[in-house]
């Protein structure tokens, strides 16, 4: 029985309306409701009045002592009554609850749980019950599940509890008895029943270790069986790397390349040099180098007679990308183009038919390269820049431009390892952990907005010596809702009080020549301090500018403000980095501590996965990022990489693909490829 294909309809007591209620939470079928899991659990077992602490919530039993009072206020009412508990008289207060009022009689035994005030000897009762009527929550822990509209807890409870009663037997075991063996796991059905009604912690706690165990050893297996079969099918580019001209290459760097940066070299031109299609992370902190890696790639590619791409966010990235690698290809003859949304539409035909005819190498771009009528002669690598940025369709378009390209994606926000094995679990992953020599630590201060005088003082100093500022804020123009400094106003008024400085702004909404122009005037040294949103967030490279200013700092995320920080410190010269943020925001404040803590941008990752989260990490649904019912990445890590190791070796045997006992799992594969109509990106 495939409780996943039997309508609600099915299960006692459940009609066409109470399974539309029960759809609008998306539980949409019997077996969708069997793994509807609580996320909480209500504590409702006895313990010792002297052993709870202030404001705890508490579950106790005593004797009503005295006959309760009443009180009336503006519609509501307040009924209280003592009950001596043990040796300690309690003073239980329930709120609306006057119906209760003819049962409190003295000497009736009780059961109470609600919220503890230790000082006054003061219980506010969520819960009560009467021993002698029974009592059907006392010494137990009740499930709370997510509900809505017309579906309480009660309602809920009621149906997961029939549908386990009429369908429980039918729950299949999905895991093979080897790995039930191996990790000591219980078997399905009873994981299930005892997560929804756990006799005490320990049980629940095993319950739901086996389950979190299966719901990422199945999101694992998705990701190693495309692995395997990927591995099983050398239908990729094979590009024979000449390893003297790469050294030839690399030697001619204006700097030397860190050890960090060589070794992930060496692992991308083996991955380029075999049969199978490279799918590979590249991941390191702002400003490690990871545009020259990039650059050695398409250097790779190109000397083996293809054309590389480079997919980016934004147009000011794009340009700044297509004049670093124009100057450094020049010396080569490699042609570098530059197609972005802004482009004229003949100078687009032109850049287009260029790369069908093969005279352009390298083409850099934003979401323009994966326009239906952009082709290329021989497209052999793919980089994607700030991949997050971007979506898994976008990133599909872009690689069947070619035939199975290779594809290095980067990323300058460092992914905890949790994060990269579960979203790039089908990429192998290589990071950049050294600084570049002679990058000096960015010093990062946390100021209040009434310290502005200070900050103006900080920037005229800068100045003196030649130097320049980043200066941002979150919002282009005035917001009704947030109270926030706009750009356009904090350029008037840095104009203001900075007569003998030249202001530059830059925002989203401008258009492409703006912004490049206004770019290039900073870039020169011509504008001081340049007020700009969040868009020169990623990559933008000035590197005279030694001060980054952050307005409203506790508005953005740690990875956000991390990005902005490594916009200076990119040169010889000591850089500096103040955040003006609101000393009442309770979010804000803990970022900033973590800001002035540390530079280390896999530590700043960490920490911003703590405070957002994994489902807000990448700020972009379409990240890739799995919704998991049960599993915590922050806590289940080691059951994450354990997972990922059996999906692994599991798929790599050859009777994972053949044998009896795997069919099971098998059949989940197929199911999921049919509903997700390709494998994954």
């Amino acid at each position: 029985m495939r409780l996943f294909q039997l309508p609600l309809t099915k299960i006692q007591g459940v009609g066409p309306q109470k399974a539309e209620e029960l759809h609008a939470l998306g539980i949409l079928s019997v077996g969708h409701l069997i793994e509807y899991y609580p996320f909480r659990y209500e504590d409702y077992r006895i313990r010792d009045i002297s052993e709870v602490k202030d404001g705890e919530r508490i579950t106790v039993q005593g004797t009503i002592a005295s006959m309760p009072y009443l009180q009336r206020y503006g519609g509501k009412s307040r009924l209280i009554s003592r009950v001596t508990v043990g040796s300690t008289l309690v003073t239980a207060v329930w709120f609306n609850r006057t119906f209760l009022k003819d049962q409190l009689t003295i000497g009736r035994e009780i059961t109470l749980t609600g919220k503890w005030d230790q000082r006054r000897r003061h219980l506010t009762v969520a819960d009560s019950e009467f021993p002698d009527r029974g009592a059907a929550k006392t010494g137990t822990l009740q499930p709370v599940y997510s509900v809505g509209g017309s579906i309480t807890q009660s309602t809920i409870r009621k149906l997961i509890e029939r549908a386990m009663t009429q369908f429980g037997e039918h729950i299949p075991e999905i895991l093979p008895e080897e790995l039930l063996q191996r990790h000591a796991l219980i078997p399905r059905r009873e994981a299930i029943a005892r997560i929804h009604h756990p006799e005490n912690t320990r049980e629940g706690q095993e319950a739901r270790r086996r389950m979190v165990y299966e719901e990422l050893f199945l999101f694992q297996l998705k990701l190693q069986a495309y692995r395997a079969m990927h591995m099983k099918q050398p239908d990729g580019i094979v590009h024979p790397v000449n390893n003297d001209e790469i050294r030839q290459f690399v030697g001619a760097l204006p700097f030397e390349l860190t050890n960090s940066q060589k070794q992930v070299i060496n692992e991308i031109l083996h991955d380029m040099k075999q049969p199978f299609a490279m799918n590979r992370l590249l991941q390191g902190d702002v400003g490690a180098g990871k545009t020259v890696v990039a650059a050695v790639s398409l250097y790779a590619t190109i000397r083996a007679g293809h054309q590389g791409a480079i997919m980016v966010p934004t147009e000011i990235l794009a340009e700044q990308h297509a004049r670093s690698l124009g100057k450094l290809f020049e010396p080569y003859g490699i042609q570098v183009g530059l197609l972005t949304g802004s482009l004229t539409d003949r100078k687009r035909r032109d850049l287009i038919a260029s790369l069908q005819m093969g005279l352009l190498d390298i083409v850099v771009g934003t979401h323009a390269l994966i326009q239906e009528d952009v082709f290329f002669r021989s497209l052999g690598l793919v980089v994607m820049d700030e991949q997050h940025r971007f979506g898994v369709n976008q990133r599909s378009i872009l690689r069947r431009k070619g035939m199975n390209p290779d594809v290095l994606t980067m990323t300058a926000t460092p992914i905890p390892r949790t994060l990269a094995i579960t979203v790039f679990g089908d990429m192998d992953v290589s990071t950049i952990r050294e600084r570049p020599k002679g990058r000096k630590p960015i010093k990062t201060y946390s100021v209040k907005h009434g310290m502005m005088d200070r900050v103006l003082g900080f920037i005229r100093k800068e100045a003196e010596q030649g130097r320049q500022t980043f200066f941002i804020c979150p919002l282009i123009e005035e917001s009704e809702k947030l109270d926030v400094q706009n750009a356009i106003d904090l350029h008037v008024q840095l104009t203001q009080a900075l007569p003998d400085m030249t202001i530059g702004l830059l925002h989203g909404r401008m258009s492409a020549a703006e912004k490049e122009a206004t770019m290039a005037l900073f870039a020169a040294g011509e504008t001081t301090v340049l007020v700009s949103t969040t868009v020169i967030e990623v990559g933008v490279d000035v590197p005279n500018a030694t001060l980054m200013i952050v307005m409203d700092a506790d508005r953005f995320g740690l990875s956000q403000l991390h990005q902005l920080r490594g916009r200076v410190g990119r040169g010889e010269h000591q850089s500096y980095c103040i955040l003006i943020a609101d000393p009442k925001s309770e979010n804000g404040q803990e970022r900033m501590r973590a800001m002035t803590d540390t530079d280390d941008g896999f530590e700043i990752s960490r920490r911003d996965l703590e405070i957002r989260g994994p489902g807000e990490f990448f700020g972009t649904k379409q990240s890739g990022m799995p919704e998991f019912r049960l599993a915590n990445l922050l806590n289940d890590f080691e059951v994450l990489e354990q997972a990922r190791d059996d999906a692994a070796e599991l798929t790599a045997s050859e009777p994972f693909w053949s044998s009896q006992q795997y069919a099971g799992l098998r059949d989940f594969l197929a199911r999921e490829a049919k509903q997700h109509a390709e494998p994954l990106d």
